[in-house]
């Protein structure tokens, strides 16, 4: 009887042991979200370290045609996956995670990559003109018509390695000019709604070298939304996920980890 109390001894002590050795293993889902003249490809340098760490990872398709939509398109992505999740956006995907997050309990971090986190009643537009060094009006090609009304806007293709990925080999650049997808006007110019970054905590990580997001304004954001970590990578363009996913993945991984 002695013998059978001990074993059971043991066998319960490393029971115990392995519940809080499983739940530390468990680590949040990331979920990328792409910006304007962008897809999901933009991330894949991202997401391979990622997922070479042991993170489940989800590309979001953003449809990129009004912050309320696309918000709404990125919301059931997050709602869809049981367990912690880290939501990073990219650009203008940065107004989409800002919306998205709002309320949802299992987001535990914010993550923005040379990315717009907007207040209320503020648009992407404005932002990207509040500080000087943007130079994207002068890059874009000309407007296509929309059936409703509306307007797509297109970075011209051999304007897009300086404007838009500066630091992204040209050969690769002109292949995402080819494949850029566009962006409607009013998502542009559609005011924000009460950000997720008041109550979640932000990271921020951009270039000095952003041709579309000046670093001023980026800076001014990430310092309005109480960034837990704020870096900057000089020289760096636009894309700095696809120029120094390192870098971008490192950040992510810590607001993985990080405590609420």
């Amino acid at each position: 009887m002695k013998a059978i109390n001990t074993i059971a001894l043991a066998l319960s002590i490393t029971g115990a042991a392995a519940i809080p050795a499983s739940a530390a293993e468990l680590k949040p889902t990331v979920i990328l979200v792409h910006g304007a003249f962008a897809d999901s490809s933009s991330w894949n340098g991202v997401a391979a370290k990622l997922r070479a760490d042991g993170f489940t990872v989800i590309g979001a398709a953003n449809p990129l045609r009004s912050v309320k939509g696309d918000a709404e398109s990125v919301a059931n992505v997050v709602k869809s996956v049981k367990g912690p999740v880290v939501l990073v956006g990219h650009s203008y995907g940065g107004a989409v995670i800002s919306a998205a997050a709002y309320g949802q309990a299992n987001v535990k971090s914010l993550v923005y990559v040379a990315a717009f986190a907007p207040d209320k009643g503020e648009t992407a537009l404005e932002l990207s003109g509040r500080y000087p060094g943007g130079t994207l009006g002068s890059a874009l090609a000309e407007p296509v018509a929309l059936p409703d009304g509306g307007k797509d806007f297109y970075i011209q293709q051999d304007k897009f390695h300086q404007q838009f990925a500066a630091d992204v080999p040209r050969a690769e650049a002109e292949l995402m000019a080819v494949s850029q997808r566009p962006i409607a006007e009013a998502a542009l110019t559609e005011q924000a709604g009460v950000p997720a970054w008041k109550k979640t905590p932000s990271y921020f990580i951009y270039g000095s070298a952003d041709k579309n997001i000046p670093a001023a304004a980026l800076g001014f954001m990430a310092e309005r939304a109480g960034s837990r970590k704020t870096v900057v990578i000089p020289g760096a363009s636009h894309v700095v996920m696809t120029s120094h996913p390192a870098e971008v993945a490192s950040l992510i991984e810590q607001a993985a980890q990080a405590k609420q």
